[in-house]
């Protein structure tokens, strides 16, 4: 088994007073050699919009994105007439293909938006893109991972493009669960969202990273009550 650890204090930092956001990899102004990427995850950025601010409609091509909000509500539009707004509890995906504008705004005028941001690079390039976003009420379950995202439209959860499972988790303290990855030559990135947990003899805390990958499996126990996101990717692009 090989891994890495990226403590959340190690991210990188933007507050533009509007949106705070902290980077697990290089992204816009924070660069760094040895975080580009996970394998084929390119972006895992946890952002904070505050009351009534956004991102203003701009353009993305060939690349898989994922937003999973924590808090609040976001409003999405996109040039494809999508208008729609996504919740804590909600999945969205979009495939960028040939190109797709979008923005992001949040919706409410007292209280802030936290959400997080993931880029994964795709297996199929210029394709025609696509807009979905479900409800994981129906779906989540307590002490074991459940399937919010994988390759095949007719699979639990979103679907991208790409050979990639995304998991989440809500645990009681004392409580554990064991992943079998899906693929081999996957690895798989791990987001604590709340509390602490051990993966194998790693202990984590919120906000920390840790990717694991010649292996194929590994156990998480949880230390006290927590949230994780379990993000199996291509390795290899």
């Amino acid at each position: 088994m090989k891994t890495v650890l990226h403590r959340a204090d190690t991210r990188g930092h933007a507050d533009h007073g509007w949106l705070n956001s902290y980077h697990s990899f290089s992204f816009a102004n924070y660069h760094n050699a040895e975080r580009m990427n996970f394998g084929a995850l390119r972006v895992l950025n946890d952002d904070t919009v505050a009351a009534g601010r956004g991102f203003g409609t701009h353009p993305h091509n060939n690349m898989e994105i994922i937003s999973i909000p924590l808090e609040g509500d976001l409003q999405h539009m996109d040039d494809m007439g999508n208008s729609t707004v996504i919740r804590e509890g909600d999945v969205q995906v979009m495939s960028a293909g040939t190109g797709v504008s979008h923005s992001e705004f949040n919706k409410n005028q007292d209280e802030q938006v936290k959400f997080l941001q993931i880029w994964v690079f795709p297996n199929k390039k210029n394709v025609t893109p696509r807009y979905d976003q479900i409800s994981i009420k129906n779906i989540e379950s307590k002490n074991s991972l459940y399937q919010i995202l994988s390759p095949d439209p007719e699979d639990q959860g979103v679907w991208i493009h790409q050979d990639a499972w995304f998991h989440l988790g809500n645990f009681e303290q004392g409580k554990s669960d064991t992943y079998s990855l899906k693929k081999e030559g996957n690895g798989v990135y791990i987001f604590v969202l709340e509390g602490e947990l051990k993966i194998n003899d790693q202990h984590l805390n919120k906000r920390d990273g840790f990717g694991i990958w010649d292996t194929d499996s590994f156990t998480i126990n949880a230390l006290t009550a927590a949230k994780v996101l379990v993000m199996e990717i291509p390795m290899e692009l």
